[in-house]
């Protein structure tokens, strides 16, 4: 639990798996779940799947163009099958019967040919497309990796990291199955009509005229299929995200589930979204068994039609026999595919959805760009690497809400170590997080020794400011790994010198493998406090000129507190550092306290002068004292 300056309990957030949420009736939790369909819209780009898949394959256009021609000689190759049997009927048996046997040993090494010649051609072509479609699927999970990365913060605590997830697990392997089976069957069965076509209206004009003909009522019957299954697969892209965070939630969060005893309305809350799952699971079965019923329905009428006819031409002269055999083989052939096409649509309709989902999120742009034009920030002696900082004429609102911070005009001298206290919902936090340019200013400026934050790379940022947050987050690796996070060349040494500094260098070394213990996942294997100094250290190695601690104290025990107070007297020195406290002990450090109340600045001193005197912060100290006793 957060406690606020005074002492009091922090009020808890709406949102998360907090205590006494009602469950209700079913239509309370689908209300509730519905908010984790709307949250998964992203402002539609125009253009930008278009965009997406031309970039993809533009540096792959020599192995598609092999693919593609590989896939033509293929399909030339088969489809010379029926012109075979036609030449048999047709000239191969009359001149059997005069004991010729020429003309059938043609056509049955024809059909050799083409058989071998057809394997060893889909062989190459399935190497040569797989080859692609691998590169493109790694190209796609990279950018969407990086793309994540490179977002501003204010994208990720509008956009769950379950919604990420899904986009390049569940949404690429929608792509995966579409580039690796159903685009082949597309490109199959577009060249087979194109081919079929040809040939039988070569063999016979009628004929071929009529298979043309037949091909109009199932265009109308696809492009039924396809408006009707993209609102579908749509939806289901969404439904199944939406399980997925509700899911990642619960997990990331199962220690306040397991508290406050929220294993059954959580479990009410997946129901509803694993059945509004089913349902779209249970809609896109339903449109295809439309589309085979009908398509099946006009390919056996066509074929049927075509039999008759052309058995009364054969009957009156007008049609050889071997054509109408040939014209019946290539018509089944015309009509095989298009269950598979069906196959391939539902493939399509389900890729081409996940596919403007993520063309969605990689169109989205950083609301915190990088300099057009970068500055370096000016160079300062080893002794003072502290710089100053200045907030001028700097006001800032969030999207999803009012002003936080109306104006701020604020100067902190380069060196000092400015602690910044005040209730919950004051602006301390956007304080410090404009300061690392998590966010920039909605107006003004916020200068780091003359220089606009704005016009600094993100390198020469994040080496001139480090924060250290409450969480300490660590990553799975080595705690000497999490120690040079801010500075990857740093040797073993340096690492045990920051963490010897710090003091973390005991207990690291009283673990099982030392610098080269595994924390594994968040840091679990080791404290709180324990997190916290590991943070420190890194922060220490990093050299910044001006660190800001956000709340580092908060959560940890008395014995944790004091050992984190002593390291931050180590890494404080001789820097510029914003101290955001919770704790009135984290004060004691500081020489300069800012109270703040709805954005503002209210009171301005020392922290000895503002404890002898009669304001807020004068009380806030009373209540801690009177806390202790």
């Amino acid at each position: 639990m957060t406690t606020t300056v005074d002492g009091r309990p922090a009020p808890e957030s709406d949102s998360g798996t907090g205590a006494g949420a009602p469950t209700g009736p079913g239509t309370v939790v689908a209300a509730r779940t519905e908010d984790l369909f709307d949250r998964d819209a992203l402002p539609a780009v125009k253009g930008a799947t278009g965009t997406l898949l031309r970039s993809l394959l533009r540096s792959r256009r020599g192995a598609v163009t092999v693919a593609t021609l590989l896939l033509l000689l293929q399909q030339a190759v088969v489809q010379a099958g029926p012109l075979l049997v036609a030449y048999a009927i047709d000239r191969g048996v009359p001149a059997l019967r005069r004991d010729d046997f020429g003309p059938l040993i043609a056509v049955g090494a024809g059909y050799l040919v083409c058989a071998l010649g057809a394997g060893a051609l889909q062989y190459a072509f399935i190497q040569a497309s797989a080859r692609v479609n691998q590169d493109v699927l790694l190209d796609l999970r990279g950018r969407i990796f990086r793309h994540a990365q490179a977002l501003s913060v204010d994208f990720h605590e509008r956009y769950t990291s379950g919604r990420l997830i899904s986009r390049s697990t569940t949404d690429v392997e929608s792509l995966r199955e579409l580039l690796g089976e159903g685009l082949q069957e597309l490109l199959g069965v577009i060249l087979s009509v194109v081919y079929i076509c040809a040939l039988l209206l070569y063999l016979d004009i009628g004929l071929g005229g009529f298979a043309v003909l037949s091909f109009v009522p199932l265009y109308l019957l696809v492009r039924l299929y396809q408006r009707r299954a993209g609102r579908i697969f749509s939806r289901r892209s969404t439904a199944i995200a939406a399980v997925i965070v509700k899911f990642a939630e619960t997990i990331n969060g199962i220690r306040p589930v397991r508290a406050f005893r929220r294993e059954e309305a959580n479990d009410a809350d997946f129901q509803v979204l694993n059945h509004r799952h089913e349902l779209t699971n249970g809609d896109t079965l339903l449109e295809m068994a439309r589309y085979v019923t009908g398509s099946r329905l006009v390919a056996n009428t066509a074929i049927a039609g075509l039999v008759l006819w052309g058995s009364y031409r054969v009957a009156d002269g007008t049609l050889a026999l071997g054509v109408l055999a040939a014209s019946v083989l290539y018509l089944r052939r015309l009509y095989d595919p298009i269950d598979r096409l069906g196959m391939f649509l539902n493939s399509y309709q389900s890729a081409a959805a996940s596919l403007e989902k993520i063309a969605g999120l990689l169109a989205q742009t950083p609301t915190v760009p990088e300099p057009t034009q970068p500055r370096e920030l000016p160079a300062t002696a080893r002794e003072h690497r502290g710089r100053e900082v200045v907030f001028a004429g700097v006001s800032f609102a969030y999207r999803t809400g009012g002003e936080v911070l109306p104006r701020l005009d604020l100067t902190l001298p380069a060196g000092q170590t400015v602690a910044v206290v005040g209730s919950t919902g004051a602006g301390k936090s956007t304080l410090a997080k404009l300061l690392a340019r998590f966010y920039d200013p909605t107006e003004g400026q916020v200068l780091l020794d003359g220089t606009d934050l704005r016009d600094l790379a993100v390198p020469e940022l994040r080496r001139g400011v480090v924060m250290v947050t409450q969480e300490a987050f660590l990553f799975s690796g080595t705690v000497a790994e999490n120690i040079a996070i801010g500075r990857p060349d740093a040797t073993r040494e340096d690492i045990e010198r920051a963490a010897k500094a710090i003091g973390a260098h005991e207990f690291i070394s009283s673990l099982p493998e030392g610098y080269d213990t595994d924390v594994r996942k968040r840091g679990g294997r080791i404290s709180a406090g324990q997190r916290q100094l590991v943070a420190f250290a890194r922060a220490l190695l990093a050299d910044p000129a001006v660190l800001i601690l956000d709340e580092a104290t908060s959560s940890l025990d008395i014995p944790g507190e004091r050992a984190v107070q002593r390291a931050m007297h180590t890494v404080l020195r001789g820097r510029t550092a914003v101290v955001i406290a919770h704790r009135l002990s984290t004060v004691e450090i500081a020489d300069r306290v800012l109270v703040m109340e709805h954005g503002r600045v209210v009171e301005d001193g020392a922290p000895a002068e503002l404890v002898a005197g009669t304001g807020r912060f004068a009380g806030l100290h009373r209540a801690w004292r009177e806390s202790l006793a």
